[in-house]
């Protein structure tokens, strides 16, 4: 799954980011409820790990602006607040189940997959466009039924435009999609990437997927 982790204190973050990635998900970190807002509304997740405490924008404000837009996506709410008073608001807001910290991964994980199983929106299993296919699940990418190797953020590059696919894709929302809000990326830093992604999955005699929309970002087209 592409999980959206919204946790602004710094070691739990990375600590759900680390976990997670370990199960082999793609994660995009959020540091705040405006950071968590952006990333929903700039790429479609499989699901959303939501700090209630969070600065600028609480993860009962997140939920709730999310439902309003009519954004579906699977949300797990995370709290150190056990009353069921706070229970039902998370839960009123949006929110499709409820952590009580501290929690193991183990649980995280099993929560994960019952709200993406309730869910219409289910996680995706294979991402395809012409010859190429990715497996998220399996973190395998084959051209022509030929195996790709793809560096983590190659990978969460590609599968960010495929979910996207035929729709251009703005610099910005690769940025906050593939490195998160909390890296300082250059300004080329995607074109290069995107550069390096070309060479892996566009070299001729291939047809080219990747195509550059002009003052804007890319489209993957197939």
């Amino acid at each position: 799954m592409w999980i959206l982790v919204a946790e602004d204190e710094r070691v739990m973050g990375n600590l759900l980011v680390q976990g997670l990635e370990e199960q082999n998900h793609t994660v995009t970190l959020a540091r705040d409820g405006e950071e968590a807002l952006a990333a929903v509304a700039a790429a479609a997740f499989d699901a959303v790990v939501l700090d209630v405490m969070m600065p600028r924008v609480n993860g009962f404000d997140v939920a709730r602006r999310m439902r309003e837009g009519k954004n579906h996506t699977p949300i797990l709410m995370l709290t150190a607040r056990d009353s069921s008073d706070d229970i039902v608001k998370g839960l009123d807001a949006g929110a499709d189940d409820y952590l009580v910290k501290p929690f193991s991964l183990s649980v995280l994980m099993a929560r994960l997959r019952a709200i993406a199983r309730r869910s219409a929106q289910a996680p995706v299993q294979e991402l395809r466009a012409d010859d190429l296919l990715l497996n998220p699940a399996a973190r395998e990418v084959t051209r022509a039924g030929k195996g790709v190797a793809l560096t983590p953020t190659e990978f969460r590059l590609l599968e960010h435009l495929l979910r996207r696919a035929n729709r251009a894709v703005s610099r910005g929302s690769i940025v906050e999609a593939v490195w998160g809000f909390n890296e300082d990326v250059e300004p080329n830093t995607v074109d290069v990437y995107i550069k390096l992604l070309r060479e892996k999955i566009d070299s001729p005699p291939a047809k080219p997927l990747i195509h550059t929309v002009r003052g804007f970002g890319y489209i993957l087209r197939g």
